[in-house]
C-alpha cells in the first residue's frame, strides 16, 4: 500500500506494538495491505497518504465521531478555543458549564468529573467507588479498559477477561498482589454474579449496560437491587453505549439508574473529552483520595463536548444513527440471504458486527477487508454508524459488497478456495504480540 505501510514498517521498531490502540493495528484489518495512516478526513471519507479518498465503513474513529469527521460546528468552537487560548493558570469555565449539562442529562447525578480517556475515566470511577463503599473488590462485566485494577483479573485463573471483548490479554507489569480482587462475571447471569457477591466482599459492581445483546429476565433491575440491598456501588460503562440511542446513557432506555456512569467516545465527535457522573453521596469521596492530572485542565475537550452535545439534540443523532445502523443490518443479512450465507449479527444499531457462521469466518472478514479497499472503502465485518452516513453511501456500499459475497459463497460451496483469493496473511483477532 505504499507510503502507508513503509511508515507502519518504521513505526513497528519505534513504538511497542507499532501504534497506541489496538484497535487501530493495520494487523486488525488487512496485514501488509492496509493504509494505516490518514491524511485528513471530513463526513465519512478518509484520505490516506496518498491522497486517496475511501469511504469509512468501519469504525469511524473507533466510535469517536457519530456526527461525521470534521463537523463544522464543532470545528468552529475548537478554533474559537484555540484563538482565544487552551491552557492557562486558571480553570476553563466550559468544564462548569458541560458539568451543568451532564447533571441535566441524567437527573439522579449531582457531581462530575472529567478526563480524556475511557481507561482513565473507568479508573477513576472505579478509585471513588472503592473510596465510598469502603472495600476493594469489584465486579465487572465488560470492557473497562487497560489499567491495573482491570487487568488484575487475568491474575485470578487464566485469561478471565477473555470474554469481555479481547482473548489473549497479558497482565505482566501489574502487580500480582492485585490477584482476586476484579472478578468478571458474565452478562446476564445473574446467579453468577449473586455468586460473587455472596463470597467474595464486593464493594463495586462495573458493568456495561449491553454491548452485543440486550438485557433478558429483568437482569438489569436486578443487578440495581442486589447493589441497593448489599450496599454496593453500581457503576455503569457508557463509555461506548453513550448518546448512540438515547441523549445520554443507553440505561435511560431501560429504566435503570446507576450510582456512576461514564462517557465517552462520543461526547466530543472526536476531540478527547471523556467524563464520570454519580451521585453526590458517592462521588464526595473523591475528596478522600487523589485524583488528579494536569490535561485533564486543557480547555478544547469541554469545549468540543458542549458544542458536540448542542449539535446532537439539534439534530436527534442518536435517532439518526440508529436508523443508519438498522439499515445496516439488514442489508447485511440481505446480501446473506440472496448468496445462502449464514451470518450472526449482533451489538446495537448503531454499533454493529457480525460473523459468518464458518470454520473459514476469518479468512472472510480478511476478503471483505482485502477486496472493499479496493473498491474505495475502509470496510470490515463492523460498522459504527454517523450522521454523515447517507443513503447513497450505503446503496453502492452494498452493491460493492455484493461482488464480494459472491466470491465467499463460491468459496462455501467449494467452487472456490478462500486462500487463493487472499493476498497476504488473514488479520489478527484478539491481543497479539508483534514480530
Amino acid at each position: 500500500m505504499g507510503k502507508g505501510q513503509e511508515l507502519y514498517k518504521k513505526a513497528k521498531n519505534l513504538i511497542p506494538g507499532g501504534t497506541m490502540l489496538l484497535s487501530k493495528r493495520p494487523e486488525m484489518f488487512l496485514p501488509d495491505q492496509w493504509p494505516s495512516y490518514f491524511s485528513k478526513a471530513k463526513g465519512c471519507s478518509v484520505w490516506d497518504l496518498e491522497g486517496n479518498e475511501l469511504i469509512d465503513m468501519s469504525i469511524m474513529g473507533i466510535g469517536t465521531n457519530t456526527l461525521g469527521y470534521g463537523n463544522d460546528k464543532v470545528d468552529a468552537a475548537v478554533f474559537e478555543t484555540v484563538k482565544k487560548g487552551n491552557m492557562s493558570t486558571l480553570n476553563c469555565p466550559e468544564e462548569v458549564y458541560l458539568a451543568e449539562k451532564l447533571i441535566e442529562i441524567n437527573p439522579w447525578a449531582d457531581m462530575v468529573r472529567f478526563a480524556r480517556s475511557g481507561g482513565e475515566a473507568n479508573s477513576i470511577a472505579v478509585r471513588i467507588a472503592r473510596a465510598a463503599s469502603g472495600k476493594d473488590n469489584v465486579a465487572i462485566c465488560g470492557y473497562h479498559g487497560w489499567h491495573d485494577w482491570y487487568l488484575s483479573a487475568n491474575h485470578n485463573a487464566g485469561d478471565d477477561l477473555s470474554s469481555h471483548l479481547l482473548s489473549g490479554l497479558n497482565p505482566n507489569g501489574v502487580p500480582k498482589s492485585l490477584k482476586n480482587t476484579a472478578y468478571p462475571f458474565n452478562y446476564n447471569n445473574f446467579e453468577e454474579l449473586l455468586s460473587i457477591v455472596d463470597t467474595n466482599n464486593i464493594g463495586v459492581i462495573k458493568m456495561e449496560v449491553v454491548r452485543n445483546f440486550g438485557p433478558e429476565d429483568n437482569f438489569l433491575q436486578k443487578v440495581r437491587e442486589l447493589a441497593t440491598k448489599r450496599n454496593i456501588v453500581l457503576i455503569f460503562d457508557e463509555c461506548t453505549s453513550g448518546f448512540r440511542e438515547t441523549f445520554g446513557g443507553i440505561h435511560q432506555k431501560y429504566g435503570v439508574e446507576p450510582d456512576m456512569a461514564m462517557y465517552g467516545k462520543t461526547l466530543g465527535n472526536g476531540y478527547a473529552l471523556t467524563t464520570v457522573v454519580g451521585r453526590k453521596s458517592v462521588m464526595e469521596a473523591a475528596q478522600n483520595t487523589f485524583i488528579s492530572s494536569t490535561f485533564w485542565t486543557e480547555r478544547i475537550g469541554p469545549a468540543a463536548a458542549l458544542a458536540t452535545l448542542e449539535v446532537m439534540e439539534e439534530t436527534k443523532s442518536w435517532e439518526v444513527i440508529t436508523n443508519v445502523g438498522n439499515k445496516m443490518n439488514q442489508g447485511w443479512q440481505k446480501l446473506a440471504d440472496d448468496h445462502n450465507l449464514e451470518i450472526d449479527i449482533s451489538g446495537i444499531p448503531s454499533l454493529s458486527t457480525y460473523s459468518f457462521k464458518s470454520n473459514r469466518s476469518i479468512e472472510y472478514k480478511t476478503f471483505i477487508t482485502q477486496e472493499m479497499l479496493k473498491k474505495g472503502y475502509l470496510a470490515s465485518t463492523n460498522f459504527y454508524a454517523s450522521t454523515a452516513h447517507n443513503e447513497d453511501n450505503l446503496n453502492l456500499y452494498f452493491e460493492a459488497l455484493n461482488d464480494v459475497y459472491m466470491l465467499i459463497a463460491a468459496c462455501e460451496k467449494g467452487d472456490m478456495k478462500i486462500q487463493n483469493l487472499l493476498k497476504g496473511p488473514i488479520c489478527h483477532s484478539g491481543f497479539k504480540r508483534l514480530n
